[in-house]
């Protein structure tokens, strides 16, 4: 099926089984404790597999989100075919919950049409949830000048219940990741209980990041913070408290001494069941892509959450 036809026929599908965003934000207070799952991976769909569906890349993501029992997954830079073959191959795993035709959105930072770039499809951010989606939500977040648009994609599930799964990619110019950190929060903000997973850009420790962080998390690796929320991995004092595991290979600045971590997972610290009712794990970059030393700049983050 092609890039265009297949892209009309997953929102056609959606549309047809969602409710309005705007009655699904609001919590259920009724609603009992979920646990969620979350897998989040930025795969340098354009940059390192060069819009190839075949050299292992879609693969190891499905068996990744399979095996781990994701309930949501999200992708930055992944090229739309990509994103279309990673549908049908959850799909042949049987990943969506029976009966749900409406589990994956997908919104571009560059438009298709460049034969350079994703072997011409378009380049973006994707997420997939086992049980059905409403309308998505996309967000353009203020511009940092370049060509590539970056953006917030949400959509609440359609079970009432007020959770909203998001995904972002923010820039790496240093002089316009503030704004835009700070556009993702406010619209997170209108939200009954919103699960954010992406690439921030941004460590932990950074600043930038106080506005998130609950001052609950007051560690000698991350402190001043304001915010109302907990990242997954902010109680993994093995590795390093109020900050967690690296996401990346790239030499990071944290007071811990470790690699950047970038890839973070938010949830509403007033969402939480109750304060230790969630955790979560960076895994080692995998080497099974062909033509390709490593599959990603990467790592996988994935994480466990439960929210009343």
């Amino acid at each position: 099926m092609g890039r265009a036809i297949f892209r009309g026929f997953v929102l056609s599908v959606a549309c047809a089984a969602v409710v309005p965003f705007g009655s699904a934000q609001a919590a259920d207070t009724d609603a009992p404790p979920r646990t969620y799952t979350v897998w989040q991976w930025n795969v340098a769909g354009d940059s390192i597999h060069h819009g190839s569906t075949t050299n292992g890349m879609v693969g190891q993501a499905v068996d990744s989100i399979v095996n781990r029992g994701a309930d949501f997954a999200s992708f930055n830079e992944l090229c739309e075919n990509q994103y279309a073959e990673i549908i049908k191959e959850l799909r042949n795993r049987n990943w969506p919950v029976e009966g749900n035709d409406s589990f994956a959105r997908f919104e571009a930072s560059l438009p298709a049409g460049d034969a350079g770039l994703c072997r011409g499809s378009a380049f973006g951010n994707a997420l997939f949830s086992k049980k059905p989606l409403g309308a998505a939500d996309r967000v353009t977040l203020p511009t940092d000048g370049a060509a590539e648009q970056r953006n917030l994609l949400c959509a609440p599930l359609t079970d009432g219940t007020g959770t909203v799964f998001c995904t972002t990619h923010i820039t790496k110019d240093p002089d316009f990741k503030s704004v835009q950190v700070k556009a993702v929060f406010d619209k997170l903000a209108t939200y009954g209980t919103p699960v954010i997973a992406g690439d921030f850009n941004v460590q932990p420790h950074h600043a930038k990041l106080d506005r998130y962080y609950s001052a609950n998390v007051d560690t000698d690796n991350n402190r001043g913070n304001y915010g109302a929320y907990r990242e997954l991995d902010d109680a993994d004092n093995a590795h390093c408290a109020g900050h967690g595991e690296p996401t990346t290979e790239v030499p990071g600045t944290s007071p811990c001494g470790i690699n950047a971590k970038v890839d973070l997972i938010f949830v509403r610290e007033s969402t939480l069941a109750d304060p230790v009712s969630y955790g979560a794990d960076s895994l080692a970059i995998s080497t099974a892509c062909t033509g390709v030393t490593a599959c990603s700049d990467h790592r996988i983050l994935t994480g466990t959450v439960t929210v009343r």
